[in-house]
């Protein structure tokens, strides 16, 4: 018969990023709910944009003049970055999710791909957009 008038035994926390050694599948994996989350401000930014051109000239240029500004420049260069490397991390968990990629080795290759190919294509992205008058 089990003793239970002692209650419930004493469980081991949850792990937390001070316990394990970082490596880069786990910086991936931080940096993807942080790229997430930036996503969620990019569809307010987009909102809010779609409101600015509704509400007539005036105040859609306003808007423009906050966005064109260099903090609403650093937004956007990081909301690109999100993009970016949010369609990187899905088509590594694609690969994850049809059994590929499990091994360490493979694993950390493509978690530092998939954060080469975010920062390369955003540096692309903004050469691009300023060389066609974006900015």
């Amino acid at each position: 018969m089990t003793d239970t008038s002692r209650g419930l035994p004493e469980r081991p926390m949850s792990p937390y990023t001070q316990v394990w050694r970082w490596h880069i599948t786990m910086a991936c994996s931080i940096l993807h709910r942080g790229c997430l989350v930036a996503l969620y401000v990019g569809a307010a930014i987009l909102a809010g944009w779609a409101a600015a051109l509704a509400a007539g000239p005036s105040v859609y240029a306003g808007y423009l003049s906050i966005l064109g500004s260099p903090i609403g420049k650093l937004v956007l260069l990081g909301e690109t970055f999100a993009v970016f490397y949010t369609v990187a991390y899905v088509i590594r968990q694609t690969f994850w999710d049809a059994g590929k990629g499990f091994a360490p080795r493979t694993a950390d290759m493509t978690g530092a791909m998939s954060i080469a190919f975010a920062v390369v294509a955003t540096i692309v992205t903004w050469v691009l957009a300023g060389a066609n008058g974006a900015f």
